[in-house]
């Protein structure tokens, strides 16, 4: 894993075209793409630390092709242009005494709850590739990143999953709710938002709660659920300690899973070691990174640990980190 490259911008359109819609963060537009790895330079260049709306894409690249084959990205803080609005999902229970019954309606209200959070998001990982624990090493390089540049970060962290997007490349959600106050389809709305973002919904919709029950059955039965495609990121979110606080993307209908950053498993896990060796096989596989900014890598690496709490780490995986013996890393149990 390493920092993306203005260089990089046809692989990631490439990339961006096997998505199957739905996938904001990576849209298939060269434009939107070409604007993202120029956030991504500038944030890398600034030098004074803080809280900023910055962006960083990071590449997954084959060691042994040199092949960019998976990417992600990291938003320092959202709301900042604009609001960020989501649906929180909740129940209102009322109570008639003389029909002696109680109503429990489930609502969606839209909500600018999460504002200033960091989000995680544009995990995709080539189809060929999807082996060998790669999409966690997508994930996790992430949160090593957030911790290493922790003043540039807050402390709640959220990641948007892709709702259900049906076998013909439309959103069960987006018909039964967004899409009646629009005059686009699910495919033209995606293309939208893509290169331009959700502020559209957000001020064309309506702002009372929204009853679902008046919903249709298919746009409820997909409310909070993630892609079949997103199912493990979901997991592997849980695992890592994020939760599904009920919020909703207000496009597709996706969950939005919120974790505190301290509290995540890598990050909390996470330890500065310094290289007093280097070996030339086994040990324990881990996350090790190293890196500041543009300088940022990461990869699997087999870590032996001494008596003496004294750290080696395998050849191959201290030159893909250009680390030499006496310098220092960071290394993550694999998990």
């Amino acid at each position: 894993m390493r920092t993306a490259r203005a260089d990089d911008l046809q692989t990631l359109y490439e990339m961006a075209k096997l998505t199957g819609g739905g996938f904001t963060n990576l849209p298939p537009d060269r434009a939107a793409l070409t604007a993202k790895l120029e956030r991504t330079e500038q944030a890398l260049s600034r030098q004074d630390g803080g809280i900023k709306d910055d962006l960083i894409v990071l590449v997954l690249v084959n060691a042994q092709t040199g092949q960019v084959r998976g990417t992600c990205q990291i938003f320092s803080t959202v709301g900042q242009s604009w609001p960020f609005y989501s649906y929180r999902l909740g129940v209102l229970t009322q109570h008639s005494r003389e029909l002696a019954r109680t109503f429990r309606a489930q609502m969606l209200s839209l909500t600018t709850d999460l504002e200033g959070s960091t989000e995680v998001g544009g995990l995709f990982l080539h189809p060929r590739e999807r082996a060998e624990g790669l999409g966690l090493l997508l994930a996790r390089s992430r949160y090593l990143y957030i911790r290493n540049h922790r003043d540039r970060f807050g402390d709640r962290v959220i990641a948007e999953l892709r709702g259900v997007i049906d076998e013909a490349g439309g959103s069960p959600f987006w018909d039964g709710l967004a899409g009646r106050f629009f005059g686009m389809n699910f495919q033209e709305a995606d293309e939208f938002n893509a290169v331009n973002g959700n502020q559209f919904i957000a001020d064309l919709m309506p702002k009372t709660p929204i009853y679902t029950a008046m919903l249709t059955d298919s746009a409820r039965a997909v409310i909070g659920l993630p892609h079949p495609n997103g199912r493990a990121a979901m997991r592997m979110l849980e695992t890592e300690g994020f939760t599904n606080a009920g919020y909703v993307d207000i496009f597709d209908g996706g969950p939005t899973m919120v974790g505190q950053i301290d509290q995540l498993r890598t990050v909390a896990q996470a330890r500065d070691v310094t290289l007093a060796a280097i070996h030339d096989k086994g040990g324990d596989k881990m996350l090790v990174s190293t890196g500041l900014l543009a300088d940022y890598r990461c990869t699997y690496g087999y870590v032996q640990e001494g008596e003496d709490g004294s750290i080696s780490l395998d050849a191959a995986s201290a030159a893909l980190l250009q680390l030499d013996v006496g310098q220092a890393f960071t290394m993550a149990g694999r998990a």
